[in-house]
């Protein structure tokens, strides 16, 4: 009978990059609009700065996380390349090298010989890229995944205090701009959480204190100043 089992880590990649974004759209617009709002900013400069602040949050994070993601992905293509000349030119060691490794991991050294030579014959490259070096196509480097899941899932989060601004008049709006975003950044940690498979409350607790840190801070540099910032 076959036993299927269901496991998360290939989800690793846009996971970390789409809660990344979404919870920095909340928190720096969100922010954002607290500290204009308590400077004493009209409705017309909420949302002025609002809109400009998801352009440019969503623009940064896409071009930060291809550059960053991108950066990693080079380190593992020249590492694999590096692998590839040492299984041309140094075979044996490097299926001594294989070996040790299983052994450390708790094989018996006859055992360990005979599962390196087997998978060296199956596919060498992919032995080591997994068992030495550590990387795997679950988990590989993928920057314009990372770059594209960040910018939109920013451009959806920052769109929430955004549009509170938008349906939001009067003098209450930093109170509800605040208690819509805290909201937000709870349900977006309990659905992190979920998709990762970790615990739901601690997940959401940590971003909301956060987040709640951030609008803190900003509206008090906002009224300290009295100007837009």
């Amino acid at each position: 009978m076959s036993h299927f089992e269901t496991h998360r880590v290939h989800r690793i990649g846009w996971l970390r990059a789409s809660v990344l974004g979404a919870n920095d759209g909340i928190v720096s617009t969100a922010s954002l609009v607290i500290g204009i709002a308590s400077a004493g900013a009209s409705h017309a400069d909420l949302m002025t700065t609002g809109i400009a602040g998801l352009v440019a949050g969503a623009m940064s994070m896409a071009a930060g996380e291809y550059v960053s993601v991108s950066s990693q992905a080079d380190t593992e293509r020249s590492d694999l390349q590096r692998e590839k000349a040492e299984l041309e030119t140094d075979a044996d060691n490097e299926l001594n090298e294989l070996t040790e490794i299983y052994v450390l991991r708790g094989l018996d050294a006859p055992l360990a010989r005979q599962v390196a030579e087997q998978l060296t014959a199956h596919d060498a490259l992919g032995a080591h890229a997994r068992d030495e070096l550590g990387i795997s196509k679950e988990l590989t480097a993928r920057p314009i995944q990372a770059a594209l899941a960040s910018a939109l899932t920013f451009a959806l989060g920052a769109g929430l205090p955004l549009g509170t601004v938008a349906l939001t008049q009067g003098d209450n709006v930093i109170a509800i701009v605040s208690a819509t975003s805290l909201l937000s950044l709870a349900l977006l940690g309990g659905f992190g959480a979920h998709a990762g498979g970790a615990k739901i409350g601690r997940a959401a607790l940590r971003v909301t204190l956060w987040g709640a840190f951030a609008m803190g801070v900003t509206a008090a540099v906002g009224a300290a100043f009295g100007t837009v910032v």
